[in-house]
């Protein structure tokens, strides 16, 4: 179950949410009157729910699974050449 903070509590302790949600938490839902009506998240998973409304995103990582399953995949030192 997701955190759950007041408006009140959150305007008090913004720092202290923030840093939660680095820590341990991907969002916090925010009430007002006791009714959720907002989300409080961290980036990445931010940055992971907006990936999965990319259609062309979507299209590639389904791409590379095809082409994993087939084996066609590069080593590291293919990808990377001889790095010293």
């Amino acid at each position: 179950m997701a955190p759950v903070v007041s408006m009140a509590t959150l305007r008090n302790n913004l720092a202290d949410a923030v840093n939660e949600l680095d820590r341990n938490q991907e969002y916090m839902l925010i009430t007002k009157r006791g009714k959720a009506v907002s989300a409080l998240v961290n980036l990445d998973f931010f940055e992971d729910l907006l990936a999965l409304t990319n259609k062309k995103y979507l299209s590639s990582i389904k791409k590379a699974r095809e082409e994993v399953k087939r084996g066609e995949v590069l080593s590291h030192e293919e990808v990377f050449g001889d790095l010293q």
